[in-house]
């Protein structure tokens, strides 16, 4: 005999949970499969890449201006942030919460947002109206990033179709 957990079960049914009961096991055990493996860092990875992608977007667009500067962030130094981060989640049991450490470029705030504070770059050629622009380097930057961004999001996507499956019972 199947009982939902809206019904009342009946006397003498062996493994019926209360409704409540079994709603607070769904909703750990869905945060333990989002939190958990890469899916996290996979978000983090997105949130830098978005943030970059404006930057640089930025870069060009002033390009030809003068006494213009352009702005990054330090991908490595990310990197580093990210991986520290799963090292400490991992410590803890792998199922915590993704918290990067803040840097002085970047911020994790506690509702999963990244604050990216830019700061001047000077590996470019520096022209006489006191521009530092490379166009072929900002050029490698932006599909640098936005490959970087796609993988991610790819990554992500199949994460999340396979979580759907399982959910849905089609795995």
């Amino acid at each position: 005999m199947l009982v939902l957990p809206t019904e009342r079960a009946p006397t003498g049914v062996r493994g019926y949970r209360q409704p409540a009961r079994d709603l607070r096991v769904v909703r750990r055990m869905f945060g333990e499969l989002v939190n958990s493996g890469a899916t996290s860092a996979l978000e983090s990875v997105m949130r830098f890449t978005a943030g970059r992608q404006r930057l640089i977007a930025h870069n060009i667009a002033n390009l030809t201006t003068p006494g213009f500067q352009g702005k990054d962030v330090s991908v490595r130094g990310f990197q580093e942030q990210l991986r520290e981060a799963i090292e400490r989640r991992r410590e803890q049991g792998g199922i915590a919460r993704l918290q990067l450490a803040d840097t002085s470029e970047v911020k994790d705030a506690r509702d999963g947002s990244l604050t990216l504070d830019p700061q001047t770059f000077t590996g470019n050629v520096l022209f006489h109206d006191r521009n530092n622009r490379d166009l072929e380097r900002s050029m490698q930057d932006l599909v640098e990033n936005a490959t970087a961004f796609r993988v991610a999001s790819d990554l992500l996507r199949s994460r999340y179709a396979v979580l759907n499956a399982a959910i849905s019972e089609r795995a």
